[in-house]
């Protein structure tokens, strides 16, 4: 009867897992389709802002309007979930992230953007398609480099406001950047990607596909 109940238990966690895992996945699916529309019917990234309120509303919405920047936290996120601690790695990305747009703000000059985002996601997916463990220091240094990258894109679209439009920017975007990277590690955490001699699920080996796939569109656009 003991065994039973057990059994039971088990049967019942490993459905609200299955349930929550979904859930984080649906929601995941939903902004990569929102920022592919947005993509498609042509509404511009790089937009004017007049007031706090606004600064914080695109704050929001550019890490999902923006398809490189939302693959690379979604990415990030998934890759975070191989190590313990790692959200310390998503953390390092939302923080180079901040850090990017403050190089903007102060007029300090990145060359090759765009390129270097788009090498970025590229590699991001071809980590993903690894089966063996990833190193965490490596990891955490590209996390950071891209977050620089991204940062400093997505600071073209607050240049020239006051200094609560630009707080109001930053905390709507590390709310949206947490918030997709927390989601990504679940699903992770919830596919067994930080077990020790794991097979990568097929679900993520196929996202890692799409994922370079999508670095190489970014790439040859940004060098045409």
């Amino acid at each position: 009867m003991f065994k039973t109940k057990l059994s039971e238990s088990r049967t019942w966690g490993e459905l609200n897992t299955s349930k929550f895992m979904d859930r984080h996945i649906a929601a995941i699916a939903a902004l990569i389709l929102i920022s592919l529309l947005t993509s498609l019917s042509g509404i511009p990234v790089d937009h004017s802002i007049s007031n706090a309120w606004e600064a914080f509303l695109w704050g929001l919405a550019n890490p999902v309007i923006s398809l490189n920047c939302l693959v690379g936290i979604v990415a990030i996120g998934l890759l975070s979930s191989m190590f313990v601690r790692g959200a310390a790695i998503a953390g390092c990305f939302v923080f180079a992230t901040i850090l990017g747009i403050v190089i903007h703000l102060f007029q300090l000059n990145l060359t090759g953007t765009e390129i270097a985002i788009a090498i970025s996601i590229i590699v991001f997916g071809t980590m993903l398609m690894m089966p063996n463990q990833l190193n965490f220091l490596v990891l955490a240094l590209v996390g950071i480099s891209a977050g620089l990258f991204q940062g400093y894109a997505n600071a073209k679209s607050i240049t020239g406001v006051g200094m609560i439009p630009v707080i109001a920017y930053v905390l709507g975007i590390t709310l949206t950047l947490f918030a997709i990277a927390m989601s990504a590690r679940e699903i992770g955490v919830a596919m067994g990607m930080g077990e020790i001699n794991r097979i990568s699920p097929w679900k993520i080996s196929l996202a890692g596909f799409a994922f370079c796939a999508i670095g190489i569109v970014f790439l040859s656009n940004s060098i045409n």
